[in-house]
């Protein structure tokens, strides 16, 4: 599996709010494990952290903004879609503002100081939301709509459609996040002339100018209504005759609106808490639909605190019954793990079949056959055992013993019919032999059983 990852070492950035046009000064340190993303107003006395997640979102007009305990930072999501993307799992930002600075208006100075400290491997694995089912968001109001499908990758398509000469349909896609820094990182956020004016009236974009933007003019004004509007925002006057893109750089890439709302996507997803496994298909994006998708994740995460690991019966098993019967002693009527699908370091997968035909059903319960709790138990620690052994020389000549059970949780009865799915992972390193596991029982989507345990491997004399 995967692990968490933070940076090697912290950075530091300097430049103007896009909306209050304050010199802002903003820095990325390294966290620990299962810290996630934390933004901390170092300008404001008291508690002054906020944790980068969906439900803390209280804006989302022209940039994310999030907000807790009365303290807020808007314009967050070109930093955060560059962290989400380099995959940094944990970060403590300390900003002096109640922005993020908008720097040239896209992710890549993020992007390349990121990749200039690069980043430091964990103990932790990474906790993915993986996508199993179909999930659509649409904003009926302004026809925005999310949908995400299983894949065995994060992979994200984005159509957005404007009234606009210049800039009427476009389509981006990111197959692969190692492609983020040379294909979407550098794409600047976007503006239409006739959208300026009221933003202005509104107190936002004071920090905006032709350099940190993609401006487009497609609808003619007067000289003296244009020539107004460039001292307002203290930009060079130009020709109120000629349409087009008026920014000071040109386009990086012919179709850089469209990388740019992709860009925005990766940002508001990572305020999911989790990287994503599935395809992200998005129709007219923006951050109000983003933000409604990523609460929508949010609750189903908490909802199920654990997901179930993919199974596939298809794919053929990493360990067969003849695999698993040379590492365990267990026979007939006490092996009660079939096949491994899945291991690692640290971590492990296995499958049991339950049969009506299982010998504990004559007596647990001839009316009501029930598989007994003691046995989900015991088919966990099998399986744990076998994450063990099959990490040791000779597996035959050990055993493996229980010492403690903790926290044992039984959620939904096992009946004939029931295929069993085995998650174990290691809580700590094995000292003295001693290993400390934490299992889950599911059956489908659903967890059944849960149970940490301490065991002991043993030589046999």
């Amino acid at each position: 599996m995967d692990k968490q990852h933070t940076l090697k070492e912290s950075f530091s950035l300097e430049g103007k709010g896009l909306h209050t046009g304050l010199n802002i000064k903003i820095r990325f340190n390294p966290a620990p494990e299962n810290h996630g993303y934390k933004i901390k107003r170092v300008d404001v006395e008291g508690e002054s952290i906020i944790d980068a997640v969906a439900e803390n979102v209280s804006g989302t007009k022209r940039g994310t903004v999030l907000s807790k305990n009365g303290i807020q930072v808007s314009t967050v999501e070109h930093a955060l879609a560059a962290l989400y993307a380099c995959e940094v799992d944990n970060c403590l930002i300390e900003v002096d503002a109640p922005e993020f600075p908008i720097l040239d208006g896209s992710s890549v100075i993020y992007t390349m100081e990121i990749k200039r400290v690069g980043l430091q491997e964990q103990g932790a694995t990474r906790d993915y939301y993986i996508v199993k089912n179909k999930i659509e968001v649409k904003d009926e109001e302004t026809g925005s709509s999310i949908i995400a499908l299983p894949d065995d990758k994060f992979c994200v398509n984005a159509l957005i459609s404007f009234d606009s000469v210049f800039l009427d349909s476009q389509y981006a896609t990111l197959d692969d996040l190692k492609d983020f820094p040379t294909e979407i990182a550098a794409s600047r956020t976007f503006v239409f002339v006739r959208d300026i004016e009221p933003l202005l009236q509104n107190g936002l974009i004071k920090g905006g100018d032709l350099d940190n933007a993609i401006v487009i003019y497609e609808r003619q004004i007067s000289q003296e209504r244009f020539d107004k509007l460039a001292e307002t925002m203290g930009v060079a006057k130009k020709d109120a005759t000629q349409l087009g893109y008026i920014m000071n750089k040109p386009l990086v890439f012919p179709n850089e609106p469209a990388r740019h709302k992709l860009l925005d996507i990766l940002g508001d997803l990572a305020l999911i808490g989790k990287p994503i496994k599935g395809r992200i298909i998005a129709t007219c994006p923006g951050h109000k639909v983003n933000n409604q998708f990523a609460c929508i994740v949010r609750k189903d995460i908490k909802m199920n605190d654990v997901q179930a690991p993919v199974y596939n019966p298809n794919i053929p098993p990493l360990m067969d019954i003849n695999r698993i019967k040379h590492l365990l002693p267990h026979r007939y009527p006490f092996l009660l793990v079939e096949k491994i699908i899945d291991i690692g370091g640290k971590h492990i997968v296995g499958i049991k079949n339950v049969s009506v035909n299982e010998p504990f059903f004559q007596g647990h319960f001839p009316e009501e056959p029930v598989m007994p709790g003691v046995l989900l138990v015991e088919s966990m620690a099998q399986t744990g055992g076998l994450l063990v052994l099959n990490q040791v020389e000779e597996p035959h000549r050990y055993s493996t013993y229980f010492m403690k059970i903790d926290n044992v949780k039984f959620r939904q009865k096992v009946i004939p019919g029931d295929t069993l799915i085995f998650k174990l992972e290691m809580l700590t390193e094995i000292r003295r032999g001693i290993a400390n596991m934490k299992g889950y029982v599911f059956v489908g989507e659903k967890v059944v059983c849960e149970a940490e345990f301490m065991a002991q491997i043993i030589k046999n004399k």
